[in-house]
């Protein structure tokens, strides 16, 4: 029988822009649930709002793109055991509510409820340690699957821990809708543009990739993204220059700039379509009303992830890891010790041209 450590190290969140590794009792679980010890962590822009806006309160462990291997399983637990490898979802919804019965999940009450947790403070994730406490809505019961997720032996957890963020990116690109003869600019080209603008391509659409980094165009290189404009220059001219004059038929958003919001619209033909995927936080951006209006063009969004689409992005994350065409693990620039999460979260916060997703190791 394993003995569990009674302590670990977490990267606790103390105050706005505080992030503390501290020594903390490992989470207790009860029936239905599982403790995970935590290999690789992602660090998201979403945990960064958290830490620097003070929205949530203190003390939480924050990080949500995590995976690792069951190191212990709570009575009544069905279809995993001791060792598995596997990666969590934080968020399951109910599957029976208005938002569910619209698939509009990510506005399910339960959903946004967090479901996995370092024990410290209220759930916020918990990724940001060494082991976590998966709820037993997450793990689910064994016969219809729910967020616990198992990995295969072949999947490097590095990959893993990606599954839930590109099922974010995967929802967000399966409600475009994408056709073949269509061209799709996708501005910033961080880890999660690129993602973005991957999965794009695969639907045969031309994607052109925007940003003011060349090492970040190299980056997405890998993944066959070979039309790269230069953010620091006229992305509107180049994208009309690209479609005949028309403009892009989608442009994504993949950075929380509320003034690439104009850009985007800018650079759209009439009937064409914005979709924001990173304006996260609430406030008032301008916009052209006639260009809603008379030039029909559509400004949407898409947030989180979706349980509809669950089985096929995690067939996605791991058959693009064994034929190399989405190995996301490229996409890894540096990894830190919990003991550096506070430096992790420093360059996380403030990104240079060569950092892309940053990670922290259990």
């Amino acid at each position: 029988m394993q003995i569990l450590p009674e302590t670990m190290q977490a990267a606790v969140y103390r105050a706005v822009d505080d992030m503390r590794t501290e020594t903390v009792a490992v989470p207790e679980i009860g029936a239905g649930e599982v403790l995970v010890r935590i290999d690789t962590c992602g660090i998201c822009g979403t945990d960064l709002k958290k830490i620097h806006t003070g929205s949530h309160a203190a003390p939480r462990v924050f990080g949500h793109e995590m995976a690792g291997t069951i190191a212990a399983i709570g009575d009544g637990v069905r279809g995993f055991a001791v060792g598995d490898r596997v990666m969590a979802f934080h968020h399951i919804p109910c599957g029976a509510c208005f938002y569910c019965r619209k698939k509009t999940f990510a506005q399910c009450e339960k959903y946004k409820l967090v479901g996995t947790t370092a024990g410290v403070g209220e759930a916020a994730g918990g990724g940001f340690a060494q082991y976590i406490r998966v709820m037993d809505w997450i793990v689910g019961d064994g016969v219809t699957p729910a967020g616990l997720i198992k990995v295969p032996d072949d999947i490097p957890f590095e990959q893993a821990a990606f599954i839930e963020p590109v099922n974010t990116c995967f929802k967000a690109v399966k409600l475009l809708e994408l056709e073949p003869d269509d061209t799709v600019l996708v501005i910033g080209q961080g880890s999660i543009g690129i993602i973005l603008a991957a999965l794009a391509k695969q639907t045969g659409a031309t994607v052109l990739t925007s940003d003011m980094y060349v090492e970040r165009h190299a980056v997405a290189a890998k993944f066959g993204l070979d039309r790269p404009l230069d953010a620091r220059g006229d992305v509107v001219a180049a994208c009309k220059a690209a479609t005949d004059g028309r403009g892009a038929d989608v442009a994504l958003v993949a950075v929380g700039a509320d003034a690439l919001i104009a850009t985007a619209m800018q650079a759209i033909r009439p009937g064409g379509r914005v979709m924001l995927f990173a304006s996260t936080q609430h406030g008032t951006a301008p916009f052209d009303p006639a260009a809603v209006c008379m030039d029909e063009k559509t400004l949407m969004g898409s947030y989180s992830a979706s349980v509809a689409i669950q089985q096929e992005g995690i067939e996605l994350v791991f058959e693009g890891y064994r034929s190399g065409k989405l190995d996301f693990t490229q996409l890894i620039s540096h990894r830190f010790g919990l003991e550096d999460a506070a430096e992790a979260v420093r360059l996380a916060s403030n990104p240079v041209a060569d950092s892309m997703k940053i990670v922290l190791k259990g």
